[in-house]
């Protein structure tokens, strides 16, 4: 695995336990179906959470959640979509992003919740 795919992944294991230690229960992780691709799916509070995790070692060029653009929101709608239609979801969704920057013992994790909504298809 590259090491950029090391990064990402020790991201979305530390999101993951976050969101554990917040109450979140994970349903899904790394879940994928053809083209379609979701972080992590949650649920807490009678709400389904689509959560995208977003790792960066700085904040030399940009914020991590800044490369979550409108073509990526677009995706993981569709993505979405396409999850609560096969699971037979019936539930409000959310749709968050955990920005996480740093290496180490030297990160900062950011849930930003609510973080967009879907765009209609």
């Amino acid at each position: 695995m590259a090491e950029h795919n090391d990064f990402g992944k020790a991201g979305e294991d530390l999101a993951t336990k976050y969101l554990i230690r917040d109450g979140y229960k994970i349903i899904e992780r790394n879940w994928k179906h053809h083209k379609f691709e979701l972080d992590i799916i949650a649920q807490k509070g009678g709400e389904l959470i689509i959560i995208e995790v977003k790792t960066r070692k700085n904040e030399l060029f940009a914020r991590p959640q800044d490369a979550v653009n409108e073509r990526k929101i677009r995706n993981i709608a569709l993505a979405a979509d396409q999850y609560i239609k096969m699971n037979e979801i019936d539930m409000p969704v959310r749709f968050d992003i955990i920005s996480i920057t740093g290496t180490g013992n030297d990160v900062h994790l950011e849930h930003i919740e609510d973080a967009f909504t879907a765009p209609l298809m």
